[in-house]
């Protein structure tokens, strides 16, 4: 038993390292992405339409998509495949496939036809400016069906997570950035409306991500001949679990959108400025936090449906170390290396010296958010896989309101006495939000049992801050005059970038290794 547990808490890592590696892919591609949005388009009107167009069906996927689909569909597929037989586990699947495709249909048809309503409750401050409101709103009817295309991709994506392949669901995101890179480049160039090949791209990049993943699934068999059969009893559980959950694991969504939405009351800018510095943030949570939720998820279902505790508890302990370890760092380093990570990324074409100082601001202040937001990734699934959406909905609804409230009246109050960027004030409240939600979800876990620490945490916390401690030395000292990255070249502002990063992570990872942690100390108990 003790051999087979070791094999299987090795396969959860590996499988992990899969997601990220293809998650990474996906990540410096939109990476390049941004550059591209930021030297091609700037920080100005143009964008904040196209970035409020993108938003609505963005949130929406979220919704249907990576939260609510997810904590459906995963754990209803994992008992089926544990409890039920292959044919019973087909008859769920082409259900499923035609009930929410037809589902999805109907949504987004609403959507296309009332994409100015959809603009007007998202970006009411779009109506007082000129050529805003109607660009957004003619991009939304092409963005918009991206919604349909992208949660059937998801759909695809969860069958294939719960047979063990992760690769592709993983490395499909990389199509979009790629089709928009593409349409930015050598498409915008030859419109009268350069921003609205943006808008075209969406539409073709999410068609394209679900035809790529269909051979992959009929390769499994598990290609689903869709039939509509909303009272089938796993579709049923599916959306009872989906329907809460559609609020609760997209709290942090729901949150940047209520920033999105007071945003759009304040200069013209503002919602570039939020968007390029959350990209920034993304970039290290996709990396580790989404992908233990994507491959955690199954396996913590698969392990509450077979009846073991223990293991379950010990996964997402590990989960949670792994965590710490990591997105403690990474939320210090975007703070020191705000600056010079947007002047070298970011800055020149139309992406000004304003641009910057701005977009700045605000990713320190997502930064700040970056530990919750990692915890939330990691926390969330382990209500999911024990089928209990509802607690995630009440914690959520506790979060959402305290962003609602801080962001509002913070950033009024900034506006009103003449702060240079009040925008800033919303992330500053969206990360507080996801904090406060990772910790309500962590003592919900120690409320029921489902939580049990092994010793060493205290160790463990206290060598992190000293490390961290050892990085921030090393990165001050390196740290150069904003006035040297504005003036440097790019090749410098690259190399000495790289070397600050380099540094900052070995002064951190040697500083940890000097104070006895030892990869061994992150294997599962069981190992």
């Amino acid at each position: 038993m003790d051999g087979k547990k070791r094999i299987s808490g090795l396969k959860l890592a590996l499988k992990t390292s899969v997601v990220s590696g293809m998650t990474l892919l996906s990540r410096i591609l939109g990476l390049v992405r941004d550059i591209v949005f930021a030297r091609y388009f700037g920080a100005g009107l143009l964008m904040d339409a196209f970035l409020v167009a993108q938003r609505i069906p963005n949130m929406l996927r979220r919704f249907f998509a990576e939260g609510a689909f997810s904590a459906g569909f995963v754990p209803v597929m994992a008992r089926y495949k544990e409890q039920h037989g292959p044919e019973e586990t087909r008859e769920y699947l082409d259900a499923m496939a035609g009930t929410f495709a037809v589902i999805l249909f109907v949504v987004t048809l609403i959507g296309v036809i009332g994409a100015p309503l959809l603009v007007l409750i998202v970006a009411p401050g779009f109506v007082s400016d000129g050529g805003d409101f109607d660009l957004a709103a003619l991009m939304l009817r092409f963005t918009f069906p991206y919604l349909f295309f992208v949660s059937l991709t998801a759909f695809a994506g969860g069958i294939l997570n719960t047979n063990g392949r992760f690769a592709v669901p993983a490395f499909t995101p990389v199509i979009l950035n790629v089709v928009l890179i593409a349409a930015a480049v050598w498409v915008a160039p030859m419109l009268d409306q350069p921003i609205m090949a943006l808008a075209y791209a969406v539409f073709v990049a999410g068609f394209a991500q679900l035809l790529f993943q269909l051979p992959f699934l009929a390769r499994i068999h598990a290609l689903p001949r869709p039939k509509w059969r909303p009272g089938h009893d796993g579709v049923k559980r599916a959306f009872k679990l989906m329907v809460p959950a559609i609020f609760g694991s997209s709290v942090a969504q729901i949150n940047v959108l209520l920033s999105g939405i007071i945003a759009s009351l304040l200069p013209v800018g503002s919602i570039s400025y939020l968007y390029y510095s959350d990209r920034l943030m993304e970039f290290p949570l996709g990396l580790f936090g989404i992908a233990l939720a994507t491959v955690t998820l199954p396996y913590l279902s698969r392990l509450w449906a077979n009846g073991d505790r223990r293991e379950f508890s010990e996964t997402l302990e590990w989960s949670m170390r792994i965590a710490v370890l990591i997105a403690v760092p990474a939320a210090v380093g975007l703070i020191i290396l705000a600056g010079p990570l947007i002047i070298t990324l970011f800055h020149g074409g139309e992406f000004d010296s304003r641009s910057v100082e701005m977009t700045v601001l605000a990713l320190q202040a997502y930064a700040v958010g970056l530990i919750g937001f990692s915890f939330v990734k990691v926390l969330a699934p382990a209500f999911f896989a024990r089928e209990d959406t509802r607690t995630p909905v009440r914690i959520g609804i506790i979060a959402l309101l305290a962003n609602l409230v801080l962001g509002s009246s913070s950033a009024w109050y900034l506006s009103s006495s003449g702060f240079a960027g009040p925008h800033a004030a919303l992330a500053a409240a969206t990360s507080f939000a996801a904090v406060l939600n990772a910790v309500l979800l962590y003592l919900g876990l120690r409320k029921v049992d489902v939580i049990r620490h092994a010793p060493g945490w205290g160790g463990l916390l206290l060598r992190v801050v000293v490390a961290n401690a050892a990085m921030i030395a090393v990165l001050l000292q390196l740290q150069r005059a904003a006035t040297w990255w504005m003036a440097a070249g790019l090749l410098d502002r690259v190399v000495w970038l790289s070397l600050s990063v380099a540094a900052g992570a070995g002064a951190y990872f040697v500083a940890l290794v000097t104070l006895g942690l030892r990869p061994a100390q992150f294997r599962m108990r069981h190992d």
